[in-house]
């Protein structure tokens, strides 16, 4: 295997089938050695979070194969923490996707004067930059548009996307008495198909729990419990 890229928590290596394969890695995002999945820098390292991280993925990716949705996943290695996938192309420099059920967080920072904490949405949509210096900033499918990132088509094929993926994960979580607040997706794109790309992980979502929200690590024991 070649080494592609080296992100974060992930590396990515190029196969010689024409896929890549990503390997999980036990670091995890922070600041002053605190786990914090919303953060842009590498805080500690969790001894086997990759592979947990890892099932998490496998898990929802299988489920969404089950229902025909496409994605780029193709297999994975548990014993080497490893995920086979479609070598599908990034939009721009990265864009990540949010949707939204309830108002918490960056939205409430942004909005608060207009909503309550904790208000319902209708599984609200809306895009990021991956751009660590500037804060990973909001963009419109206009925007989009204009920076020739992508089309209004890929736009409205990527919401739609969202939206169906968001619902499956939610009912997931719903079937374990946890509700899902809002998930954090990447897409990309394979031949004329936008598709989600990356992992689907406890790291990316907020769970609540009887009103209380479920730490990213209790979320993945919680999913993974047969």
């Amino acid at each position: 295997m070649n080494l592609v890229y080296k992100g974060k928590t992930k590396d990515v290596y190029a196969l010689d089938n024409g896929h890549y394969s990503l390997k999980f890695k036990d670091d995890v995002t922070g600041e002053n050695g605190k786990f914090d999945p919303g953060a842009n820098t590498v805080g500690l390292s969790i001894e086997g979070i990759g592979l947990e991280n890892l099932k998490v993925s496998v898990m929802f990716f299988e489920v969404l194969k089950e229902k025909g949705i496409k994605t780029h996943y193709v297999g994975a290695d548990l014993d080497n923490a490893t995920m086979e996938v479609l070598p599908a192309k990034v939009f721009g420099k990265g864009l990540e996707v949010i949707c939204r059920y309830r108002a918490v967080g960056s939205f409430i920072r942004r909005y608060g004067e207009y909503i309550e904490v904790g208000a319902p949405l209708d599984a609200y949509v809306e895009a990021t930059f991956k751009d660590d210096d500037r804060g990973d900033p909001l963009v419109t499918c206009e925007g989009l548009e204009a920076l020739g990132v992508m089309t209004r088509k890929q736009f409205d094929a990527m919401k739609a996307e969202t939206q169906k993926i968001a619902g499956v994960v939610k009912d997931v979580l719903a079937a374990k008495g946890l509700e899902l607040y809002d998930i954090k997706f990447e897409f990309g794109y394979y031949g004329d198909e936008v598709i989600l790309i990356d992992e689907i992980a406890s790291g990316n979502m907020r769970a609540y729990k009887d009103g209380e929200i479920v730490d990213p690590m209790d979320l993945t024991a919680i999913l993974l419990e047969k």
